[in-house]
């Protein structure tokens, strides 16, 4: 999906600060949301890609504002409203009970839990198919945009890289979050130059994006 999500490499978010000695949760409740975000998961019955969409279909001010993990928990509620384990507005409630109102939770639930057919543990596939680029081979990354989940990055589009290494097969994120099927396909390590992204002005540096070969095409 193109939006607020796909901020790699668009300018005006500042200088990303890192702490050598920073914590693994920041806080308490970070911790607890990271479980409760992968336990979603199979309670509604979905898959990584999925939740990653989730994140994606938030509101651009609630993406922004609520913070890191206040993003994981909100995809953790779509998802698992989505699949009907609970009512729309459950979680609301909950909470507005817990601070001493009176609220009535609602619980008129459909359940239409969506399941992903696994065809093997993990991500990764084998497959028949020979992989079509290889290893230093010019290529270029498709140009396309689309409503549903990608992980194509949109600054890499139309550019040029080449080919650094070939990948196990893997099943295709843009299929899997929307459970059409695994689409399962040859991945590759492509090498990127920050001039050739950003332009000649660009801090000099090289990018390895891993990509899947729909997203490519030979130059």
């Amino acid at each position: 999906m193109d939006g607020l999500h796909d901020m790699g490499g668009t300018q005006g978010w500042g200088t990303v600060e890192i702490d050598p000695n920073e914590a693994v949760f920041a806080e308490e409740w970070h911790g607890r949301a990271f479980a409760l975000s992968l336990a979603s998961m199979g309670i509604s019955g979905t898959n990584l890609d999925a939740f990653r969409h989730g994140q994606e279909r938030l509101h651009p001010l609630d993406y922004l504002s609520n913070g890191y993990y206040g993003r994981w928990l909100a995809c953790a509620e779509k998802l698992i409203v989505d699949s009907g384990v609970l009512a729309p507005g459950a979680v609301e409630a909950r909470a507005r009970r817990m601070r001493g109102e009176n609220v009535e939770e609602p619980s008129d639930v459909e359940v239409r839990k969506p399941q992903y057919e696994r065809g093997g543990a993990g991500s990764l596939r084998e497959i028949s198919d020979k992989p079509k680029f290889s290893v230093g081979q010019s290529v270029k990354a498709k140009t396309f945009r689309k409503s549903g989940h990608t992980r194509l990055p949109a600054y890499i589009r139309g550019h040029a890289g080449v080919v650094k290494a070939i990948r196990p097969a893997a099943v295709l994120p843009d299929s899997t979050a929307h459970f059409t099927g695994e689409d399962a396909q040859n991945v590759y390590t492509v090498e990127f130059t920050s001039t050739e992204l950003w332009g000649d002005g660009a801090e000099a540096a090289t990018l390895f994006i891993d990509l899947f070969e729909t997203y490519m095409e030979a130059l």
